[in-house]
């Protein structure tokens, strides 16, 4: 698909928008000052393949104990700053980039001085408008409505043109799925600036999971979105493994296995459940871009098969091996998994 043409702005190393790829975000949920704790989180992130991070920035103590989580970070670390523009002041001094809910900061002069402190050390800004904390004017006029959620981000934007700042990267959240992707589809050809994409107070990983991928695949599939965050409850590795399946499934991250497994019926004649539960902890680890297919019958087996780079047809006490269309062996059903295990790496080293 044709993604919408942004300016590009860059967090540390990490390039956002133009032709640079979808990043994937989320959020240590410790106190920021607790440097030790906070790290940790962020290295969970990081192994977990997360590019960018936020820390919550409640008072000054977190906002000095960011000199040493950056320093320390393997991640771009954003400081999130709600109502005391004075904090953004101060954690500007250190981190990568900052967010602020321009709503909830108060004056424009209170706002200026925080883009001032940006533009001085070139640190990018998210404009987060969240349907939650509008300015008074337009929740006023629109209510907690789409219309109102465009037109705070339009005038917040020209607040920081005008002031001279256009390193600018723009979110538009609502804990409703259909009002958070109306907002970002009415506000797409209006701005050059990138977008972070996500749905705000999404609940449980269940919850979130659900509402993220209805509303993050359906604009990524329009082209709509250049960083996301998945945001769940209580959880940071999963925010990251769902993000990722969510950019693999609409066809923007080319990374892991895409399993395609049938669901199950009374045709079953194999333990399918126990093949794929021990398929994906076993292959968890690869990168490499391959279609793999696991079917329990006959009836859609071959077919599928053939299409996969690497797949199993299942049938009664026994199956086949499949590589590219090809059968490469018939084994028996207790047999198969490890051997299709085996033709994975051998997939793998056959494109190094």
């Amino acid at each position: 698909m044709q993604r919408y043409p942004t300016k590009q702005i860059k967090i540390r190393n990490v390039l956002i928008g133009g032709d640079a790829p979808i990043s994937v975000q989320s959020m240590t949920f410790s106190k920021t000052k607790d440097v030790k704790g906070t790290l940790e989180q962020i290295n969970r992130l990081y192994f977990a393949g997360c590019d960018i991070v936020r820390c919550a920035v409640l008072d000054k103590d977190d906002a000095a104990a960011l000199k040493e989580i950056v320093k320390l970070s393997p991640l771009p670390v954003v400081a999130d700053i709600h109502f005391n523009y004075r904090l953004a002041l101060i954690a500007s001094e250190f981190v990568d980039g900052v967010r602020i809910n321009p709503g909830n900061i108060g004056s424009k002069e209170r706002i200026k001085a925080v883009v001032d402190a940006c533009k001085e050390r070139n640190l990018p800004i998210r404009i987060g408008v969240n349907s939650g904390s509008l300015e008074e004017q337009f929740e006023q006029k629109y209510g907690r409505s789409v219309e109102a959620m465009v037109a705070s981000a339009l005038y917040n934007i020209k607040l920081l043109e005008d002031f001279g700042f256009t390193d600018i990267k723009i979110s538009l959240k609502s804990s409703d799925v259909a009002r958070t992707m109306r907002a970002y589809e009415e506000l797409r050809p209006k701005v050059i600036y990138p977008f972070h994409l996500g749905v705000t107070e999404a609940g449980t990983t269940f919850h979130a999971t659900i509402k993220s991928a209805i509303a993050l695949g359906g604009l990524l599939l329009k082209g709509i979105g250049d960083t996301m965050r998945v945001s769940i409850t209580g959880e940071l590795e999963e925010e990251i493994k769902v993000a990722k399946a969510i950019l693999k499934d609409s066809g923007l991250q080319k990374e892991g296995l895409n399993i395609i497994s049938c669901p199950t019926c009374g045709r079953l004649q194999s333990d399918l459940m126990s093949a794929i539960k021990l398929v994906e902890e076993k292959t968890k680890h690869i990168k490499e871009p391959l279609n793999v297919s696991v079917m329990g019958c006959v009836v859609n087996a071959i077919g599928e098969a053939k299409g996969a780079d690497v797949a199993i047809a299942f049938g009664k006490g026994n199956g086949l091996i499949m590589r590219r269309g090809e059968v490469v062996a018939k084994l028996k059903e207790s047999e198969l998994v490890d051997r299709f295990l085996l033709e994975i790496d051998e997939e793998i080293k056959s494109r190094g």
